[in-house]
């Protein structure tokens, strides 16, 4: 039997702060993971600083690159 796990924390604060101290609007991240192969509308970027979209692996080892930031900085005060 299989059971699914609820996401239970959200780091779409974090996820906010990083964007803005790297001077970056929402559409410019979305364009960069666009030109990285990952198909992420602005309104995505929205939902995920919000913690109404779970934000894949993939796209988290990007925005670490965007933001020039470390993974715990992602999960930082949680």
């Amino acid at each position: 039997m299989s059971t699914k796990l609820k996401q239970d924390i959200s780091i779409g604060e974090n996820l906010r702060n990083l964007r803005k101290r790297a001077g970056l609007s929402q559409e410019q991240v979305s364009a960069q993971l666009q030109v990285r192969g990952l198909p992420v509308s602005r309104e995505i970027i929205s939902q995920m600083e919000v913690g109404k979209y779970s934000i894949r692996i993939s796209v988290l080892m990007a925005l670490k690159e965007i933001y020039h930031a470390s993974i715990d900085e992602f999960f930082k005060d949680l």
